[in-house]
């Protein structure tokens, strides 16, 4: 009967076997992994198939190996006023403890001399890209009625909407003949008199 491990190779998994039990050794590495599932669902994401650089310095220590991770890319999709296609760096930097396997229960563990970063790599890249992306910082957007671009159509101005419950007042006219506070003034003094 073989040995059962929970233990499965993906792009994300890291071998630490020349660390284990070694407290105060250092390496350091760099895997470029090719993603194999967008990270991101909103209008920006990491796309299935870009590569993220990424930069890994594993120190051995008592409890477990800390891995100090620095993860570059690149997220795409749509401005989110225009909706432009748009392409963006991503950075984003973390560190975690993978506990040896113990009685005492580590969030991330070394399973099989590996440890396993897939889900701080997405839950750090998901978390870093913006909820209303732009294509730059003063994107003024599409026009409301024709659907262009506000930036390459500068004559078309946003129009102000009207709410069609006040259409009766459209055509209402303001009387000319105004009465000023002198005028009111003086037609009571009179009338004192």
């Amino acid at each position: 009967m073989g040995l059962v491990t929970k233990f499965k190779k993906t792009p994300y998994t890291v071998d630490v076997r020349d660390l284990i039990n070694r407290p105060g050794t250092m390496h350091e590495r760099h895997l470029d992994i090719v993603v194999p599932e967008d990270l991101g669902a909103g209008l920006v994401a990491v796309k299935t198939g870009s590569t993220l650089a990424t930069d890994l310095r594993l120190e051995a220590m008592h409890e477990g190996i800390l891995a100090t991770i620095t993860v570059v890319g690149t997220a795409s999709g749509e401005c989110g006023r225009c909706l432009r296609d748009i392409e963006f760096r991503v950075r984003v930097e973390f560190a975690e403890l993978f506990g040896y396997p113990q009685d005492e229960a580590f969030e991330f563990e070394i399973v099989d001399d590996h440890i396993d970063i897939e889900s701080l790599v997405r839950d750090a890249v998901v978390m870093s890209l913006p909820f209303q992306p732009l294509c730059r910082r003063d994107c003024a957007g599409l026009d409301s009625e024709t659907g262009e671009l506000l930036t390459e159509s500068p004559e078309l101005e946003p129009t102000e909407a009207r709410d069609p419950r006040w259409s009766a007042l459209a055509g209402f006219q303001a009387s000319t003949d105004i009465s000023t506070d002198d005028d009111i003034h003086a037609e009571t003094h009179r009338e004192e008199k």
